[in-house]
């Protein structure tokens, strides 16, 4: 750690208690990243703990962030409910296949069960590497994990391929069931096994469209109450900025208990409508942009400060993993930034 006058621990500590952070936890998602440290394509790197734990650690000690990134993919639990997986580039994301009798109304007879899923395709992969990264990083480091959010992975199993047709109406109920119980049950392995924050990512969710915004409140309140039971804390990451900002009283009200997370814009929104939360704590994906060398000057040192003051952000990370042409001077100007 620098010498900021709070460490990550306690910054966490207070976050659990419900209490103003003393400054920002500085997390971004840095993962596949290992991948290029191991000299492996992106598929390999996925399915090795020993290379995943080691690459980990040795960005972590180089990027000076208050957490690691254990493991983030967004096909994690899809593979796990029984897709099959393509990889058309050595370091790009998988493309999901479901079987050609899939059908949406079927659902639980065609997937994999929850309980089942915990078992299958990386997800005990995942597990190993929060394990063995607990033990091998310092203390005060933070464990971080993702897990796909409820519509984005209910958007798969439906086989709902555009945000623009991402309505309450758009996923199947079946779909939405089954995501919320894999999603509850995979956060909570995850809490079990070690980690402090676990990201709950909604990239696929429309919030301007979608008409089931109470229904999608009422199934993520229990999950991020069973992460926190194992003293973790979930964190809420909705890409969808424009959503945000239409639907932020209601997303305030549901936010008791976790980390809001939104981007830049989204954010510059609350202070512009003068819509600054009394209690819930709020945090920045920061575009991933921001940490390539060509964005040196970028007015990142210019905005960031203010929303940190104004918002009094809990939490600093990324709209995404960080790309391998990520910049670590960039991470460590930020993160001093950050942490003071």
């Amino acid at each position: 750690m620098s010498g900021s006058s709070s460490s990550a621990r306690q910054i966490f500590k207070e976050l659990l208690q419900g209490k103003t952070a003393s400054r920002p936890l500085f997390v971004p998602i840095v993962f596949s990243l290992g991948a290029r440290v191991e000299n492996l394509s992106l598929h390999a790197f996925l399915g090795n703990p020993t290379k995943i734990s080691n690459s980990i650690r040795q960005i972590h000690s180089r990027v000076q962030a208050d957490g690691v990134s254990c493991y983030f993919d967004p096909s994690l639990e899809a593979e796990a409910l029984g897709g099959t997986l393509e990889w058309p580039s050595e370091q790009g994301p998988a493309i999901v296949h479901w079987p050609a009798s899939f059908e949406s109304g079927r659902l639980a007879m065609i997937l994999n069960s929850p309980d089942e899923s915990l078992k299958r395709g990386r997800i005990p992969v995942a597990l190993e590497v929060i394990r063995r990264l607990k033990t091998l990083v310092g203390e005060d480091s933070l464990l971080v994990a993702g897990v796909c959010g409820l519509f984005t992975l209910a958007a798969h199993l439906g086989r709902v391929d555009s945000i623009d047709t991402l309505t309450g109406r758009g996923v199947p109920d079946s779909a939405l069931e089954i995501a919320a119980t894999v999603v509850a049950q995979v956060s909570k392995a995850f809490a079990e096994a070690g980690a402090n924050l676990i990201f709950f990512r909604e990239d696929s969710l429309s919030l301007e469209r979608l008409e089931g915004l109470e229904n999608w409140i009422s199934l993520l309140t229990p999950i991020f109450n069973i992460v926190r039971f194992y003293e973790a804390l979930p964190v809420l990451q909705i890409a969808d900025e424009h959503g945000f900002a239409a639907n932020v009283g209601a997303l305030l009200r549901s936010a008791e208990g976790c980390v809001l997370c939104a981007s830049p814009l989204a954010l510059e929104h609350l202070l512009d409508e003068s819509c600054i939360p009394a209690s819930a704590p709020m945090g920045i994906s920061l575009p991933t942009s921001t940490f390539l060398e060509e964005q040196a000057r970028n007015d990142t040192s210019s905005f960031l400060p203010r929303l940190m003051s104004d918002l009094k952000l809990a939490l600093v990370t990324t709209t995404e993993d960080v790309p391998l042409s990520a910049d670590f001077k960039r991470l460590a100007a930020i993160s001093a930034l950050v942490r003071g």
